[in-house]
């Protein structure tokens, strides 16, 4: 682990532009490092030899699966014996086994590919589906046909597999299949590409970092920091395994012979800084005469929209965090912020690694939360749905900062929580909500989301597997309403008021809220929910996204800010990308866009925060809300969020 190693790896450069700093290890780095892993294999983050046999022994029995049941298909369609005989498929990993990152419990990711012939809409979905759901040590089964990558998931003997398809055009699939080459792309559609590039993208990581080990670490290191901060999670905004990968990776280009302990370090101080929407790239962008698209601002619209660029090394380029927002991206950023701090405390000896890794306490950083139940019959069906309206919650994110100009912030977290007490199957997802930082509040402006919320409800029971029992309730709460069942213990830990002077009670903000709820279907869970809910609003398509200027990089002192800099315009340059700025138009105002925001006073604790104001549009009778903060009523309910001055 000491210098030498790196220096030896860094003889070659690895990356679009030179090393900000080629300095190796010192003693104490050193230390540092040895101490870094510790903790890590303290937190058990390896896996033990039984379970890696038991992965591995999985996989193998995976295989003899697909052989099986394509040398069936291949008989089925009339094919000559010898035809059958050679008939084949093949199991490969890709994701954080493939990478060597993966610990105790991880999902497996996998992906088969088959033969031309036997294609993904009915052979795979339908059959193999059929043939897993039959077998004993197959469990908790559920096929996703319209992801953006078509996947199965299920427990096989107690491992979770995500289990991708790739159909490739050949007749036969060789057992030694080299899935780096190009020519495998020939004649495939983009779900296909999609699935392929989750192994091209894996092995061209590993080639493009100029230290595997030291990648590893710094990787395992920096997923278990994200999980514990609350910001492990693609499918809401956040950062996924591959998108860590590549994060990491440029940071080991840009440190070739610096150990985990600096390139945690550095990981921060670099992000931090970033000048986003500055693309992060392993290597430049591949155009090729196959014709699929690949990232590039200038010629496609749409990538302009992007708001944090994690391009994939492997051709065709894609940027892999396409579903980052501006209030994810604020999250995220705050969370640079905090882990720089750690790292610089624990370089100056006045902290430790462990303080990295405290849990984030979301259910204390706002003051407002939107709050998603989700009912289903029983839990095979919960499964199902709430892996749905989860996937959906990024939408919501999305369409309540198209409707308020951005100035309502959201911060979908990813873990669901289960209310034990109730009789059907439930979860909860929870949403924060603040005003965004800076605004100037005007008397008597608010912001109404109720026909954002209206909308949101209609697209996800558009589901196409939607049974009468799925249910699903959106209600505001308030930081002192949120249910005890999130917490570990089972209920609220009190803390201490914060001191609050006469001068900041002013000047801050403080929220009265009245709680919200929005429902579509009636049940029997004793919520209460509108029979006959009209939509009232059209649903529009989010305005075209604007590509943001690139202002300086801020605070902080670091002695390599300059380098960052040039970094920064030498990726560019050298990658062929010419990023070109765009104005969009306002987005258009509809039924339910800004009202007012007011100008408020109260305590600090909810400086810069917002609150949901229920109102109703009552045309059929009053209302009446429980102390849940949730209407009991048929009638159209208004979701407003706005801020109340108050005395």
């Amino acid at each position: 682990m000491g210098s030498s190693e790196g220096v030896g790896a860094s003889s070659k450069q690895c990356g679009i532009t030179k090393p900000i700093s080629m300095a190796g290890p010192t003693v104490n780095d050193l230390q540092r490092t040895t101490e870094l892993e510790k903790f890590l294999a303290v937190s058990g983050l390896y896996e033990n030899k039984e379970e890696a046999a038991k992965r591995e022994e999985v996989l193998h029995r995976l295989e003899q699966i697909v052989k099986n049941w394509v040398k069936q298909l291949t008989r089925l369609r009339g094919y000559t014996d010898q035809m059958v005989e050679d008939a084949n498929a093949i199991i490969l990993t890709f994701g954080s086994f493939r990478l060597g990152v993966h610990g105790p419990g991880a999902d497996l990711d996998t992906i088969c590919i088959g033969p031309s012939y036997v294609n993904r809409e009915e052979d795979f979905f339908y059959t193999l589906h059929d043939i897993l759901a039959n077998m004993e040590e197959v469990s908790e089964l559920q096929p996703i046909p319209d992801a953006h990558v078509p996947v199965m998931k299920f427990k096989f003997d107690g491992i979770s597999i995500d289990l991708l398809y790739a159909s490739i055009s050949h007749l036969i699939v060789p057992e030694d299949l080299v899935i780096s080459d190009v020519s495998l792309l020939h004649n495939v559609d983009e779900p296909t590409v999609r699935s392929l590039n989750g192994c091209r993208v894996a092995d061209q990581i590993l080639k493009l970092v100029p230290n595997v080990e030291h990648f590893r670490t710094t990787l395992r290191c920096l997923k278990f920091w994200a999980k514990r901060r609350g910001i492990y999670s693609n499918v809401t905004g956040f950062l996924g395994g591959v998108n860590l990968a590549l994060l990491v990776a440029r940071v080991c280009q840009l440190y070739p012979n610096a150990v985990p302990s600096m390139l945690v370090s550095r990981f921060f101080r670099v992000y931090t800084q970033w000048r986003w929407p500055t693309p992060v790239m392993l290597c430049p962008i591949e155009e090729n005469e196959l014709g699929f698209s690949v990232w590039h601002p200038r010629k496609n619209p749409r990538d302009r929209s992007h708001l944090m660029p994690i391009i994939t090394p492997a051709y065709p380029c894609m940027n892999s965090s396409y579903n980052v927002s501006t209030s994810t991206l604020r999250v995220m950023m705050e969370q640079f912020q905090f882990g720089n701090k750690i790292c610089g405390d624990v370089e100056l000896n006045k902290g430790c690694w462990k303080d990295m890794f405290e849990p984030y306490g979301f259910f204390e950083s706002y003051t407002n939360y939107l709050q998603v139940d989700v009912v289903a019959a029983d839990v095979d069906d919960l499964r199902n749905w709430k892996g749905w309206v989860g996937s959906r919650l990024r939408q919501l994110t999305l369409m309540i900062e198209r409707d308020t100009f951005g100035k309502l912030q959201c911060h979908p977290y990813h873990h669901e929580y289960i209310d034990t007490s109730r009789q059907s199957a439930h979860c909860a997802f929870f949403v924060g909500l603040q005003r965004k930082q800076g605004e100037v509040v005007q008397e008597g402006q608010q912001f109404d989301i109720r026909g954002t919320i209206e909308e949101f409800l209609h697209a996800v029971n558009m589901y196409m597997f939607w049974k009468p029992e799925m249910e699903i309730f959106v209600s505001h709460v308030r930081r002192r309403q949120i249910p005890c069942y999130v917490f570990p213990d089972g209920y609220k830990r009190l803390r201490p008021s914060r001191p609050t002077s006469k001068e900041n009670h002013k000047s801050s903000c403080k929220n009265e809220v009245s709680g919200t709820e929005v429902r579509k279907r009636k049940n029997n869970d004793g919520l209460g929910v509108r029979e006959d809910a009209t939509l009232k609003k059209q649903c529009t398509s989010p305005p075209e996204g604007r590509w943001a200027s690139r202002s300086g990089l801020g605070t902080g002192a670091v002695s390599d800010s300059q380098q960052l800099r040039n970094v920064e315009c030498n990726h560019l340059s050298n990658s062929g990308q010419e990023l070109s700025r765009t104005e969009s138009p306002e987005p258009a105002s509809n039924s339910s866009g800004i009202a007012s925001v007011t100008s408020d006073s109260g305590s600090s604790e909810d400086t810069g925060a917002v609150s949901v104001a229920g109102c109703v549009e009552d045309s059929t009778g009053g209302v009446d809300m429980n102390n849940n903060g949730r209407f009991e009523s048929s009638t159209y309910v208004n979701g407003s969020v706005q801020l109340v001055k108050t005395e």
